[in-house]
């Protein structure tokens, strides 16, 4: 990272930088830090002091997004700069209610939709991960809710590092305090101390004593915050064996006895040799989601006189977006889905057929573009939502969507995505068995080869 050599054991990179200031929180009484506070101090930083490159950086700034998809796609043109890059993070952490992993909490996240509407934090860990060693680091100023707090108090930095080179400091969340009780917001004390150090000097110092005096200077230490000192970047994000419920206090990943050890942070083993065993649905070819517009929730208006009535008001948006994404432009049709949905979310609700529609179209969105990890990961969430509405296990769209998340895991190269997809696939195969006999037996046996060590030649 530029010329810092703060005893990581990494190599430098050098040339131009790229530096992605995010500061993200939920809307409302569900936000816990003053994250944009963050920004005007490190926007005021030059670029080249920022990331310690001479010839210069640029700088991206995202303010409360409200879609994961976005902030992907800002991690992505990040991760693809062939120069240093830093990521800067302020604003909390939560856990989905589902599996029990961190997530980056985001505008239009509430305590039952983490799981859909907030960034997990392992995206963070893969999308960086794949980058030449030494030539990223991520900076991150948080506050951890309720329900993350004590599992990541549990695991120490390691449970966040996962194989990033990570500074910063992680807070509870401010207590409640007076009556009726109310929630104080915490400020980004440690991003702001590390922004008027690098103002102040004429050259950056290394990272790690520079992340010494910021939290010094921010006085944390001497208090229950966590302190991320670049100390563990050493192994990828560990996917869990299987999903641990509520009670679980333990981080997901943590081997033993809830509480009692952190999370092992190892490199997943490689692929062996040979085609992954094959899974093919009842229809060998699953279909792309139905392009109908949705059922709608109440009963539509009667066409005004004279005016013939309209079978699908939505078709030439389907065509646009679809048009986009066969034609490669799928950062454009991803954005506008989202936006959909987005908006299908603000008038019918999470669970209404509207919204779980363009939940499909993005799952096939993520397949044309070639991203089969997340086409499975939102397949999963369109099954989940249909099953959580009273569908039954047989419906058609029910079996649809598990075979089409199944079909796609298949396809998950990286060892450590489809290893962390695994348990949440054999759950809903597990209720879900498909019209194909020996889905979940297939499931099963390739999460085995996952968790095997690599073979060698």
């Amino acid at each position: 990272m530029g010329n810092d050599r703060s005893g990581t054991g990494a190599e430098t990179a050098s040339g131009p930088g790229y530096a992605l200031l995010l500061a993200a929180g939920p809307a409302g009484k569900q936000r816990l830090m003053d994250a944009a506070a963050a920004l005007p101090q490190l926007a005021a930083v030059p670029p080249a002091a920022l990331l310690g490159t001479p010839g210069g950086a640029s700088v991206v700034q995202l303010v409360d997004p409200a879609d994961p998809q976005t902030v992907l796609t800002h991690l992505r043109t990040a991760a693809a700069h062939p120069g240093p890059v830093l990521v800067h993070l302020a604003g909390q952490l939560t856990l989905d209610a589902k599996q029990r992993l961190p997530h980056l909490a985001l505008a239009r996240t509430t305590p039952r939709t983490a799981r859909y509407t907030a960034l997990p934090w392992h995206w963070l860990a893969a999308e960086l991960g794949r980058r030449p060693p030494g030539s990223t680091v991520v900076i991150a100023d948080l506050v951890a809710d309720e329900t993350v707090w004590p599992a990541l108090r549990a695991a120490g930095p390691s449970g966040l590092a996962a194989g990033l080179t990570l500074y910063g400091a992680v807070a509870p969340a401010p207590p409640k305090r007076g009556a009726p009780p109310k929630r104080g917001m915490a400020t980004p004390d440690y991003s702001r101390a590390f922004a008027g150090l690098l103002r102040g000097a004429a050259e950056r110092p290394p990272l790690a004593l520079l992340h010494q005096r910021a939290a010094l200077e921010a006085g944390l230490g001497s208090g229950p915050e966590l302190l991320l000192d670049g100390s563990a970047p050493g192994g990828a994000y560990p996917a869990p064996e299987a999903a641990p419920g509520p009670e679980a206090a333990g981080w997901a990943g943590q081997s033993g006895p809830a509480g009692a050890a952190g999370p092992v942070a190892v490199t997943p083993p490689r692929m062996p040799p040979g085609p992954p065993e094959t899974f093919l649905p009842a229809d060998p070819r699953p279909a792309p989601p139905s392009l109908r517009p949705p059922r709608p929730t109440h009963a539509p208006l009667p066409p005004p006189p004279g005016r013939a009535p309209v079978a699908d008001p939505l078709a030439a948006t389907h065509a646009a977006i679809f048009e986009a994404a066969n034609s490669g432009r799928h950062s454009e049709a991803a954005s506008m889905a989202a936006a959909w949905e987005q908006e299908a979310l603000r008038t019918a609700g999470p669970r209404s057929d509207e919204a779980i529609h363009w939940l499909e179209v993005r799952a096939d969105l993520s397949r044309i573009a070639g991203d089969p990890a997340r086409a499975c990961e939102l397949w999963l969430a369109v099954a989940e939502a249909r099953l959580g509405n009273g569908e039954p296990v047989g419906h058609p769209e029910v079996e649809g969507a598990v075979d089409r998340a199944h079909h796609q895991w298949q396809f998950v190269a990286d060892r450590a995505r489809a290893g962390a997809l695994a348990p949440p696939l054999i759950e809903l195969r597990s209720r879900v068995p498909g019209r194909r006999p020996g889905a979940l037996e297939a499931v099963r046996r390739r999460a085995e080869l996952l968790r095997a060590p690599a073979r060698t030649r």
